[in-house]
C-alpha cells in the first residue's frame, strides 16, 4: 500500500482508543431525552427567546425525534448528537425569528439569480462550491456560519477579533479531528470552508441530514412524503437574513438533497442557475457507506455493514431516480449538467461553462482567485482512503451498475474503476 493510502480495517468491529471511549462515556452521563418539549425548552434556555414563528415545523420535529428514538442501535453519543442537532436548529430558528421581528425590512432583501449546485454526496459538489465561492462577487456560507447563522447579540469578538461562532466551530472541528482522524481524508472540510445549506434547512426540520448519523427509515419515508415548498420558502427567509447581515446578495448554494426536490427548488428560486453534478454511483456508494460506517463507531453500539450498504444504496437510488424524473423541470437555459470526469480534468473550464449559463463574466480577477484556490487546496493532501466494497460491504460493483442503468442511460456518466 502506498504511503499516503489509508485502509480502515476495523469498520465492523472498531478498535476504540481511550479518547473515543471517554467521549462515549461522557455522553452517557448526560441522559438526554429525545422529546419535543425537552429540545424546545433547551433552545429557549440557550437563547433567552421563545418565539419560534410559524409552528408548522413541530409535526416534523416530532417525527424527526420519534424516528431517532426508535433507533435502538444508537448509543449515548448518538442520542446526544440527535438532541444537540435539534437544539442547535431550534436556537437558530429563535434567533432568525427574533431578528425578523425587530427588522422586518429584511424580507424585502432580493436574492437575484443564485447558482445552486445539486449532486450526489461525494460527486464533487464540495470542491465545486468552494471553487466558485473563491469569486468574491458571490455570497457563500462557510461551515461555521451554517452552524450559527445569526450571532448572539450579547456576544462580542474576543481579544483577537475572532467571531465567537468561528471560535466554537474551530474547537468542535479540532475535537472531531482527534476522535475521527480519517474523516478528513474522506471529506475534508475546515470551519472556513464553504458548506451546504442543509444546516439552514434543519431550522424547519425538512432535510435528510439525520439519515447520516441515525438509522431512521421512518423519518426518510415521512420526509419524502412532505410538501417541501413551505420549507424551501423558509430557507429563502433565512438566506435573506444572512444577506442582510453580510452581502453580496447573489448566492452560490449547494446541497445533495436538492436532487430530490428540484420542483420545489425552481419554484422558490425561479431565476436560479441549477448545476447538477454526475458521478458513477458505485464510487459514491463506496465512499458514502465507508464514511457512515466509520463515523458510526462513536454513535452506535453495533455496526451492521450490510445494513449500512443496503440503506445507502437504496437512498442514493432514490435521489437519482428523483433527479432523472425531475431534471426537465429545470428550464433548458437554466440548467448545467457537470460530469465528474470532465470536472476533474479541468476545474476552471467547468466554472466558465457555469458562468456562461449564469450570465456572470469570467474576469481576470475572478480567474486569478479561482487559480489561487486550486493552488492552495491540492487534492489528497490528507491521504487517500482505500475502499473495499466487496470485502467490507458484500457489494459487487458490476451488479450495482446494472441496478443504476437508468441513470447511466440518462446522463453520460463514465464508469470508474472501483476499489473492490
Amino acid at each position: 500500500m502506498a504511503r499516503n493510502e489509508i485502509r480502515i480495517d476495523d469498520l465492523a468491529h472498531p478498535r476504540l482508543d481511550e479518547a473515543q471511549r471517554a467521549a462515549i462515556e461522557a455522553a452517557g452521563r448526560a441522559n438526554l431525552p429525545l422529546r419535543e418539549d425537552a429540545v424546545m425548552e433547551a433552545a429557549r434556555r440557550q437563547t433567552g427567546l421563545d418565539d419560534f414563528g410559524d409552528d408548522g415545523f413541530r409535526v416534523r420535529l416530532r417525527e424527526w425525534l420519534a424516528a431517532a428514538d426508535e433507533d435502538r442501535g444508537l448509543n449515548a453519543m448518538g442520542r446526544a448528537t440527535v438532541f444537540g442537532t435539534a437544539v442547535r436548529a431550534l436556537s437558530n430558528r429563535l434567533r432568525v425569528e427574533d431578528l425578523l421581528r425587530r427588522r422586518p425590512e429584511i424580507l424585502d432583501v432580493e436574492l437575484p439569480r443564485p447558482i445552486v449546485i445539486a449532486g450526489l454526496p461525494r460527486s464533487g459538489t464540495t470542491h465545486l462550491v468552494n471553487l466558485v465561492s473563491a469569486d468574491d462577487r458571490l455570497r457563500s456560507m462557510p461551515y461555521w456560519e451554517s452552524l450559527e447563522p445569526v450571532p448572539d447579540p450579547a456576544e462580542r469578538p474576543g481579544p483577537d477579533g475572532l467571531d465567537p461562532r468561528l471560535a466554537r466551530c474551530r474547537a468542535m472541528h479540532e475535537r472531531v479531528d482527534r476522535l475521527l482522524p480519517h474523516l478528513r481524508a474522506m471529506h475534508h472540510m475546515t470551519p472556513e470552508h464553504v458548506h451546504e445549506e442543509i444546516e439552514l434547512q434543519e431550522l424547519d426540520f425538512c432535510t435528510y441530514g439525520i439519515e447520516w448519523y441515525a438509522r431512521v427509515p421512518r423519518w426518510r419515508d415521512f420526509y419524502l412524503s412532505c410538501d417541501a415548498r413551505p420549507s424551501y420558502a423558509y430557507l429563502k427567509r433565512v438566506l435573506q437574513v444572512l444577506t442582510w447581515l453580510r452581502g453580496p446578495n447573489r448566492w452560490v448554494l449547494k446541497s445533495p438533497q436538492h436532487l430530490e426536490r428540484l420542483p420545489e427548488l425552481v419554484e422558490t428560486f425561479p431565476d436560479a442557475t441549477v448545476v447538477l453534478t454526475h458521478r458513477d454511483p458505485v464510487h459514491v456508494i463506496q465512499s458514502a457507506t465507508t464514511m457512515v460506517a466509520y463515523g458510526s463507531r462513536l454513535r452506535r453500539d453495533r455496526i451492521d455493514l450490510a445494513d449500512v450498504a443496503e440503506y445507502w444504496t437504496d437512498r442514493i437510488e432514490r435521489l437519482l431516480r428523483a433527479c432523472v424524473r425531475d431534471r426537465d423541470r429545470v428550464a433548458p437555459d437554466r440548467g448545467v449538467d457537470v460530469l465528474f470526469h470532465e470536472f476533474m480534468a479541468d476545474d476552471v473550464a467547468t466554472v466558465e461553462r457555469i458562468y456562461r449559463v449564469a450570465g456572470l463574466p469570467m474576469t481576470d480577477g475572478a480567474r486569478a482567485r479561482l487559480d489561487a484556490f486550486m493552488a492552495a487546496n491540492p487534492r489528497g493532501r490528507f491521504g487517500r482512503v482505500v475502499y473495499d466494497l466487496r470485502g467490507d460491504f458484500g457489494l459487487d460493483p458490476a451488479e450495482l451498475r446494472r441496478r443504476f442503468a437508468f441513470y447511466f442511460e440518462r446522463f453520460a456518466v463514465r464508469a470508474e474503476e472501483a476499489d473492490d
